[in-house]
């Protein structure tokens, strides 16, 4: 039930039967149907989330009414609002299922449990938390040093799996465009200019 939880795991550091039995109790299957939320801004996440089948996306909505997506999440990914479960402060995020998903959930409390009695989840969780925070500046060294263009091809080419998921206008707002402009900068490209 869950292998994929596990190999993530072991992609990151070394899981032996003992962390293996250790760890599973703890995980519970999470089912939302394509648009329920898995968490809304001003709740405060407690939870580690790991998507086991679907897609999700983490989103913020501007006073505007314009949305910002933050994260998308497919299978084999973690997701959640990583400020608000580490200060406990409420979230700034939303996060929903753009697919009907089944998701990998752990609470805070087990979390931290595991954190305490677990070296091998501890050292995962740092794995992670380190890859959260390098992706971040990533995608914000993008933002600032690559133009339009670059970014939508960057991102079609590191993330081939979602482009052919969610709808363009998703992607637009995860790049941080107006869907009109994706569209421009879409054609441009298929121009060659």
């Amino acid at each position: 039930m869950y292998d994929r939880y596990f190999e993530n795991l072991m992609s990151k550091v070394p899981i032996s039967e003992s962390d293996r039995q250790q760890i599973e109790p703890f995980l519970a299957v999470k089912k939302l149907r394509r648009r329920q939320f898995l968490l809304q801004e001003g709740d405060v996440w407690k939870q580690v989330a790991f998507v086991e089948k679907g897609a999700l996306r983490m989103y913020t909505v501007a006073e505007t009414g314009a949305e910002h997506i933050i994260q998308f999440a497919i299978e084999g990914w973690f997701i959640g609002d990583l400020f608000s479960f580490l200060t406990g402060e409420p979230a700034t995020y939303t996060i929903e299922a753009i697919e009907d998903s089944d998701v990998i959930v752990m609470s805070k409390a087990d979390h931290d449990h595991l954190l305490k009695t677990c070296p091998a989840y501890s050292s995962f969780h740092r794995e992670l938390v380190t890859g959260a925070y390098i992706a971040l500046q990533r995608r914000l060294n993008s933002i600032f040093s690559q133009s339009l263009e670059e970014r939508y091809e960057s991102f079609m080419v590191k993330y081939p799996n979602i482009a052919q998921r969610v709808p363009q206008h998703m992607i637009a707002s995860y790049l941080g465009l107006t869907p009109e402009t994706l569209s421009r900068v879409r054609r441009r490209l298929a121009s060659g200019k």
